[in-house]
């Protein structure tokens, strides 16, 4: 166990956790909405520190990031946990795993030191905190990153956007990339099919974006939820409010979970979304789980190809020094080089 950072001790031994959007009430001997988080004698502790259940070498083209380190692998980490219980959770076998459930701890220890050297042994240029929700091993993270810095390699969150300001001005100096699902544009949907809401999800994309973390935001299109015009409109318009030269990868849907009963998205569902983007005035869409389209990045300017990608591999790259080699426009991103 490690004590968590980022809550109070309160009256009657109770403890409030400001680490994510939910801001946990937590009696003595009880466990946050995480289901990894325990207050224990008046002290809240982290009972995934350290004990990672996924570790993978990825493209990081996979986070999906397609204007950060193109081209570029990326050591991938995961604990068990989340602090969402969406019913279309691809990873759930993972991010629902909870220690209340069992009372046991899954995941086999690995320091933040051993993860950095595992990331540098694979020739890794960052580590991807992914696959459940990063929020929920915050402490892990946050140690891991440092080290990662120090080493000169990058760091990247795939949230669901629900962690606090608190959480992220502890950690920004360290995040250099976040890609945010931004699921819905409804309260209620979030409240349904999350456990969650929306505010806080906005919150954290502006919070990101001010503190210089290069944002990029994913909507898995769902048939019948929120593949509507109007919210698909809503979700562009957000994202162009913030800045139109955050990439909106627009994601097609497999049934999974508790949402088995669903079809798979159309493509022209994702087609759609993707012209609704680009009226919305989003310089760079994306289309995620398809083959053979919707995976280029085009110039903003002259829209000649800038990258050609094949699922996860580049083919071509007319990128240089952050520019279009056609127009010389610069590309919107981070660490553009390959």
């Amino acid at each position: 166990m490690k004590e968590a950072l980022l809550y109070n001790r309160s009256v009657n031994n109770f403890v409030d956790c400001s680490l994510c959007a939910h801001r946990c009430k937590i009696a003595e001997g009880k466990f946050g909405f995480c289901g990894v988080r325990q207050n224990i004698s008046g002290k809240l502790y982290s009972h995934v520190y350290a004990r990672p259940v996924a570790m993978h070498v990825d493209p990081i083209e996979k986070k999906p990031l397609y204007h950060f380190l193109p081209g570029s692998k990326s050591f991938s980490i995961a604990t068990a946990g989340c602090n969402f219980h969406c019913g279309f959770c691809q990873n759930w076998q993972i991010s629902q795993q909870r220690a209340i459930d069992k009372n046991q701890y899954p995941g086999k220890e690995v320091a933040a030191q051993e993860i950095v050297q595992a990331a540098l042994n694979n020739k890794c240029r960052s580590i991807s905190y992914t696959y459940t929700e990063p929020t929920i091993f915050f402490e892990y993270a946050l140690d891991t990153a440092r080290l990662a810095k120090e080493n000169g390699l990058s760091n990247v969150f795939v949230t669901n956007g629900y962690m606090t300001a608190e959480c992220l001005e502890m950690i920004h100096t360290f995040l250099d990339a976040a890609n945010v699902d931004l699921k819905f544009f409804k309260d209620e949907s979030y409240r349904k099919i999350c456990s969650a809401t929306l505010a806080p999800v906005l919150g954290s994309i502006r919070l990101m974006h001010k503190l210089g973390i290069w944002v990029e935001v994913t909507t898995l299109i769902i048939p019948g939820e929120n593949d509507s015009d109007q919210e698909l409109r809503q979700i562009a318009d957000f994202i162009a409010s913030v800045d139109k030269n955050i990439p909106w990868h627009i994601s097609r849907f497999h049934p999974d979970y508790k949402f088995s009963d669903y079809e798979i998205t159309a493509e022209q569902s994702l087609k759609k979304a993707m012209e609704i983007g680009r009226q919305c005035g989003l310089k760079y869409i994306y289309a995620g789980n398809v083959t053979g389209w919707g995976n280029d990045t085009y110039c903003a300017s002259c829209r000649k190809l800038l990258i050609k990608r094949e699922v996860f591999d580049i083919l071509e790259y007319n990128i240089k020094d952050g520019k279009c080699i056609f127009c010389q426009t610069a590309l919107a991103g981070a660490n553009l080089e390959r």
